[in-house]
């Protein structure tokens, strides 16, 4: 097998034959990550016996986090947006926010509902807003899928109780109480200019091919009856209060009846469940199109969502066997570079080449989080750092990625402009932050 330098060339190869692909050849995104996969997989020098099992568990094990879930959360969204709830939760945030802040009042959204519920299944149920938010306000719906995305994944980066958060504060001795506090005040910035300011910039630059349809043509479909702001609010929560549920049962009451009750209710799968058969029975009297209607089209969105998810961690898995984590690691601990920054790019680097934030997040807070007592800075700060690093460089190689292209009806080229690039920004934003709170070490508790 590969080692060494040739495993980065062989990756960036690899991308660029990925993109090559979808964009200039127009393969299918699914049939495109997956014969990508099996032709890195050869490049790296993945045994030929080997090559099948590598693709066919990192496309199960992807599944095994996403594939229900997807398909659920299609179900939910068509049911809700059916029902006019998602018309009436997007009047609501208008007139909280107004038209022109209403970007930004779905940014922070994202951010507080992600801290409980993970990224891919948030922006599954609250991807429904989108269209809507987009058809009332007459701003892009490019703005409002950046505004959710970098939302979303910049609490998911960096507050705990996410996993990684949680992993980094642990690994790196941090008070988890001061942990949290700073990564909301890290987060908040990152998520207005990643999301909010950079959403309205790309807004303006990108169409998408389904382009918001005219309030004329959703008046049609409203339901014969309307639905009330309390019970839109109330089904659309319901899956993210029993996900928080959970996460409070396990900090309170470990060990006991209560977690084992809700760490079932809470699980993201089964509490989407119980909201699809919610929406089903309670939904009914606000829907005029037949069920069945609802379901084929679900189940047909769903489907490929599911395919495309599953290609791209069995591209991710392929990188990750080929062994590219262990030798960014083994490179970067000879560089001179400032330990936060250091922290961050090393992030940074093992987030695009192996597909998951939250590996990125454990693997360097890992190697660097014991050293912390001989790198002269705050446990903190270096665990800040590290979360900043975590949220932007998202690829085709992150089921994110493609949760995102397929949710907010982008192409490729336009899911790097708005998720990778915006992602990126926010990232930036985070670490600067940091660097703010850096200059009040000894005043601030625990900096």
């Amino acid at each position: 097998m590969l080692t060494g330098p040739m495993l980065i060339v062989v990756f960036l190869i690899a991308l660029v034959f990925l993109f090559l692909l979808i964009i200039k050849w127009k393969v299918e995104p699914f049939l495109a990550l997956a014969f990508t996969a099996f032709a890195t997989a050869i490049a790296i020098g993945i045994p030929m016996k080997e090559i099948p099992g590598v693709v066919t568990s990192g496309f199960g094990s992807t599944l095994t986090g996403v594939g229900i879930l997807i398909g659920l959360g299609v179900i939910f969204g068509q049911f809700l947006g059916a029902s006019g709830a998602v018309e009436k939760i997007a009047s609501s945030m208008l007139k909280i926010f107004g038209i022109k802040k209403s970007p930004a009042g779905l940014a922070l959204s994202g951010t507080v509902v992600s801290i409980p519920v993970y990224f891919d299944a948030a922006f599954v149920i609250l991807s429904g807003l989108l269209k809507s938010l987009a058809s009332r306000t007459g701003i892009s719906i490019v703005t409002f899928v950046t505004a959710l995305g970098v939302g979303l994944i910049t609490a998911h980066n960096m507050i705990a109780p996410t996993p990684g958060p949680m992993v980094v504060a642990e690994n790196t001795g941090s008070d988890l109480g001061l942990f949290i506090l700073y990564g909301i005040i890290v987060a908040i910035p990152a998520t207005l200019v990643g999301g909010y300011i950079y959403g309205l910039f790309i807004g303006k630059r990108i169409k998408t091919e389904d382009e918001v349809e005219s309030v004329e043509e959703e008046v049609k479909q409203l339901p014969r009856k309307e639905i009330s702001t309390a019970m839109s609010f109330g089904m659309l929560s319901l899956p993210i209060i029993l996900i928080l549920a959970n996460t409070i049962s396990q900090m309170l009451f470990p060990g006991t009846f209560i977690e084992t009750l809700f760490g079932f209710l809470g699980d993201k799968n089964v509490a989407l469940l119980i909201s699809v058969l919610a929406a089903i029975v309670l939904l009914r009297p606000y829907i005029a199109e037949d069920s069945g209607k609802l379901y084929t089209e679900a189940i047909a969105t769903g489907g490929m969502i599911i395919l495309i998810t599953g290609a791209g961690g069995a591209f991710g898995a392929v990188i990750n066997h080929s062994g590219i984590g262990d030798y960014l690691i083994t490179t970067m601990q000879s560089w001179s570079i400032p330990v936060l920054l250091l922290a961050f790019i090393f992030t940074q680097i093992l987030r695009a080449s192996l597909g998951s934030s939250t590996v990125a997040l454990v693997t360097t807070s890992s190697i660097m989080g014991p050293l912390v007592a001989d790198l002269g800075v705050s446990p903190i700060l270096l665990g800040l750092a590290i979360c900043a690093g975590g949220i932007g460089l998202s690829l085709p190689n992150d089921s994110g990625f493609w949760v995102v292209n397929r949710f907010g009806k982008l192409t490729v080229t336009q899911t790097l402009k708005v998720w990778t690039l915006g992602g990126f920004i926010a990232g930036l934003t985070a670490l600067a932050t940091v660097y703010v709170l850096s200059l009040f070490s000894g005043i601030l508790p625990g900096i």
